[in-house]
């Protein structure tokens, strides 16, 4: 074989070799900054997922406006308990609309006896009205976490009888002959984004009120204990977040000091209260629903299904791209109840509150909203602080 002849194939073969690596190079993804520049604090975002996932997450369009007038829905019907003050008209387009939400292949029938919608011999109408009034609760209540957008049914079941997303107890697997104790980990699951990290974290954290702090203030602290199970029990709760919103963990954490309230941005408040806020909810809505529930719709353990972060954002982080679902429903906003929330800290600037700025006021670039989230969470900072 003479030069010409090697010049002449090895040139080719460069060709092809170098469009096959360019081939194999992965798409580049957004890289949205978050923080200071040189801190870590990004969050990326992959545009095509992001592009192959957007239908399932737009908003449905409202019904068209009722009227008010004429006589109300409980003057009308029988056993109505919960929106029984709207008119029959309004009535009426709010049970379409849930309809649509939850039941579009059965409609009506899949919570209502057909031909006797007053009837309470259908487990669905029963689960449905604490439904109800546990959207009503969350609009009217945790604005700290849900803002003013609130939620409807289609929030979380998208069309769908059950909602996609929801997690059950699992049997406790953690001893086998020979091989120790697992502590509930070591075996990949969606409840932990597929990492190895225990599965049991919803059960101390979504539905107990276990504290959830592994990092002491202090080096070598002697009253801070946090075992390595607990602080494997933390970061798996922190991959479901991260993974259930989409997000990175710095778009509630400061990469340079996680636990620094002052430090962190204000996403980590609005986390803190959604963490409290899934409490109450299984707790006072869904776990009370046990015994209602035929066994085919329990988990193996015999517990009814809960709800976690996926539950509504179900992998973006703001569920339905941010789009307001109460305004055009207002009934689904139930009476504030004191007793349920968390704080209620009006947000109007102290004057005893001044906001730190570095030697060029560097603090000044950000935004009024901005401050005013930035003292928010100082003040639960030091409402945390109080707790210990």
């Amino acid at each position: 074989m003479n030069t010409v002849t090697v010049r002449r194939f090895i040139g080719p073969a460069l060709l092809i070799s170098a469009a096959v690596l360019v081939g194999c190079e992965r798409p580049p993804v957004d890289v949205e900054q978050t923080g200071y520049r040189g801190t870590g604090m990004q969050n990326p975002e992959n545009p095509r997922m992001r592009e192959r996932d957007r239908a399932r997450h737009e908003a449905p369009d409202a019904l068209s406006e009722a009227s008010d007038s004429g006589p109300r829905a409980s003057e009308v019907y029988e056993n109505v308990e919960v929106l029984g003050d709207l008119s029959v008209a309004e009535f009426q387009r709010v049970m379409r609309a849930m309809t649509e939400w939850v039941s579009p292949e059965q409609g009506c029938n899949y919570c209502h006896v057909d031909g006797d919608f007053a009837s309470e011999d259908i487990y669905t109408k029963a689960v449905s009205r604490r439904m109800l009034e546990m959207t009503r609760h969350i609009n009217a209540n945790w604005e700290a976490h849900a803002g003013e957008t609130g939620v409807t049914c289609f929030t979380c079941h998208r069309g769908e009888n059950v909602p996609e997303e929801q997690w059950f107890y699992e049997e406790d697997d953690s001893r086998f002959p020979g091989a120790g104790n697992r502590q509930m980990q070591n075996m990949p699951s969606s409840k932990t984004a597929q990492s190895s990290l225990p599965r049991n974290a919803f059960d101390a954290y979504l539905e107990g009120d276990r504290e959830i702090s592994v990092q002491g203030d202090s080096a070598l602290p002697t009253d801070h204990v946090a075992s390595i199970q607990h602080t494997e029990l933390t970061y798996s709760l922190m991959m479901h977040m991260s993974d259930s919103l989409g997000v990175s963990c710095q778009v509630c954490h400061n990469s340079r000091a996680f636990g620094a309230w002052d430090q962190s941005p204000p996403q980590r408040t609005t986390a803190w209260h959604g963490i409290r806020m899934v409490r109450e909810l299984n707790n006072a809505y869904l776990n009370p629903l046990t015994s209602i529930f035929p066994d085919h719709r329990l988990g193996p353990q015999g517990d009814v299904g809960k709800i976690n972060c996926a539950t509504c954002h179900q992998g973006i982080q703001q569920p339905l791209y941010g789009a307001n679902m109460v305004d055009a429903y207002p009934s689904l906003v139930g009476a504030a109840d004191e007793d349920t929330r968390e704080m209620d800290w009006e947000m109007e600037t102290d004057p005893s509150e001044e906001i730190e700025t570095d030697g060029d006021g560097e603090m000044a670039r950000f935004s009024a909203e901005e401050q005013e989230r930035q003292l928010y969470a100082e003040r639960l900072s030091r409402y945390l602080d109080d707790r210990e």
